[in-house]
């Protein structure tokens, strides 16, 4: 249960700590008096986002800070999944800086709002009068109903049953789009896949029919000027070759008597055999080459096809050819491959497609089951705050598809006349009998739902008179079960309370604050016979308050 709250630098409050007790805690105050912004502040550190303007003091930082007792609702495996310390007296705080920045606390421990809004919906349930209006939302009627139906373990492991499937039907449904696409794609593919396959390339062709193409090109020249050279190294009589050889032979018989000239002929008969290898080369090369007219127009006609290729496909080299040519036939490879795919999807589908219908039948059946014990509680709830011909009835139908939540559509239907058919609420009820509606909902609800804590924010509204005695009765009741905090503006229901507080604005150094404080039994008195007609001093309306409190 909420044990304290502390709220620093948030809108008209500059500095509050307030004690709450167990039991029915009654808040009363004068319109505008502040008491919404008690429940704003509450809000932050139940994770609702916050902006500079809360701050009263822009210079300064707003903290709220909350204590609740959390013995006995089993919230340890939270705080071990959430790396938090567990303490029976847990703490949860929210600190929002003049710069804007926003912080939160679990027991001092930095956490995001994700993590404080999971636990704060287990701590505490705020009923503000907007809920009213969501009465008449069809999601807020079927979450009620699971609430009382108690099946978070079916719904749990239904929506488990549900991702499986959505995840598997949009992997289908992606590689049946690629597979459509590929196939409108394939004859395209096929004939690019063609184009270079018949080309029958190679990643070095290219450089090598260049090169062949110059020679080819210059074939008489080369072969004239090898040819040329042959003939002036070793041509006849007088060829620089023979010239050598006969310098060599002189040399070589000088060496017997000249030092100098053995070491020249050896020079000189080295260059010779150099010579000689140059001639034979150049003979050979002469011999060798040949215009061909065939040839050049062949490589011609190929370096074409690559150049033609090239431009094509966007490459610029025929190993850019190649891998394109691979990748196209990876494409068209896919297309078989994807038939085989989709179709174990398929069967993967049908396998969990049966186990999605299969949870999401126990999830309708675990809501039927409650149907009777549901409807019969709200009637009897509603007769005793004054309907005695009220009719409610839940009516089951089933959606177009699965969803999250299953495959049922709810609609709570009303009426508060005698033999008048059951409408939809939200086209029938008034606002008096949508409050009593809510507390009869909220009502079952806190016999399903262990939950420390219930805020009800002017659920009375619309009402008055033995009605009003019949709703505090009722909400003093469920405060046997849970921590009731309760803001009313009826005397008869703050008259019920074990415990009352009141907010109050008060003006200091011209500028005006709110508070809240608890107040005394004498002084109970007073605030109820100010609510009772507006004098504190009305001896009328101090004994009719006396006798409320009795």
């Amino acid at each position: 249960m909420l044990q304290s709250l502390y709220i620093n630098n948030y809108a008209l409050i500059d500095r509050l700590s307030i004690d709450f007790n167990s039991g029915f805690n009654i808040i009363t105050g004068e319109t505008g008096a502040g008491k919404s912004i008690l429940l704003g502040a509450l809000g932050l550190i139940l994770g609702q986002r916050a902006d500079l303007s809360v701050l009263r003091d822009k210079s300064k930082k707003c903290t709220v800070e909350g204590s609740f007792e959390v013995k006995n609702y089993q919230l340890t495996d939270f705080f071990a999944e959430n790396e938090l310390d567990y303490d029976d007296q847990t703490i949860l705080r929210r600190e929002i800086t003049p710069s804007g920045k926003s912080r939160a606390f679990i027991n001092d421990t930095p956490v995001n709002l994700k993590t404080i809004r999971e636990l704060a919906l287990r701590l505490i349930d705020i009923h503000s009068q907007h809920q009213n209006l969501e009465l008449g939302n069809r999601q807020f009627q079927l979450n009620l109903v699971d609430l009382v139906a108690q099946n978070q373990s079916v719904l749990k492991s239904y929506q488990q049953a549900f991702r499986v499937y959505s995840q598997t039907h949009n992997e289908y449904t992606e590689l049946l789009e690629k597979a459509e696409q590929a196939k409108k794609d394939l004859d395209y593919y096929q004939f690019q896949f063609n184009q270079l396959d018949e080309a029958k390339l190679k990643p070095e062709e290219q450089e090598e029919l260049e090169a062949e193409q110059n020679r080819l090109e210059h074939a008489e020249d080369i072969k004239l000027t090898f040819g040329q050279l042959a003939d002036d190294l070793e041509g006849d009589e007088t060829g620089l070759l023979t010239r050598i050889k006969e310098h060599v032979n002189r040399l070589g018989k000088m060496a017997d008597y000249f030092d100098q000239a053995g070491e020249l002929n050896q020079r000189l008969e080295s260059c010779y055999i150099e010579l000689q290898d140059l001639a034979d080369e150049s003979q050979s090369i002469a011999e060798r080459i040949e215009h061909d007219p065939a040839r050049v127009e062949l490589v011609a006609e190929r370096l074409d096809l690559i150049y033609s290729l090239q431009q094509k496909f966007h490459a610029d080299s025929v190993a850019g050819l190649v891998e394109i040519r691979e990748d196209l036939d990876q494409k068209i490879g896919q297309v078989a491959s994807y038939d085989e795919t989709l179709t174990q999807l398929e069967v993967q589908l049908a396998k969990e497609e049966a186990v999605l219908n299969e949870a999401a039948n126990e999830l309708t059946e675990s809501r039927m089951a409650v149907t009777d014990k549901f409807q019969q509680a709200v009637v009897s709830m509603l007769q005793k705050l004054g309907m005695a011909n009220a009719v409610f009835q839940l009516s089951f139908a089933k959606t177009n598809q699965l969803g999250m939540t299953g495959g049922d559509e709810v609609r709570f239907l009303f009426n508060a006349n005698k033999n008048a058919e059951a409408q939809e609420i939200s086209k029938i009820a008034s606002g008096g009998e949508m409050s009593r509606l809510m507390l009869a909902l909220k009502s079952l609800i806190t016999d399903s739902k262990a939950l420390p804590t219930i805020i009800f924010d002017e659920i009375d509204t619309g009402i008055s008179g033995e009605i009003a005695v019949k709703m505090g009765d009722i909400l003093k009741s469920i405060s046997a079960r849970m921590q009731v905090i309760n803001i009313t503006h009826l005397p008869q229901i703050a008259a019920k309370g074990d415990h009352h507080y009141q907010v109050y604005k008060f003006d200091e150094k011209e500028q005006t604050f709110t508070s809240i404080r608890k107040l005394e039994e004498h002084e109970r008195v007073d605030e109820l016979a100010q609510m009772l007609s507006g004098d504190r001093h009305s001896d009328t309306a101090r004994e009719t308050a006396r006798e409320l409190l009795e």
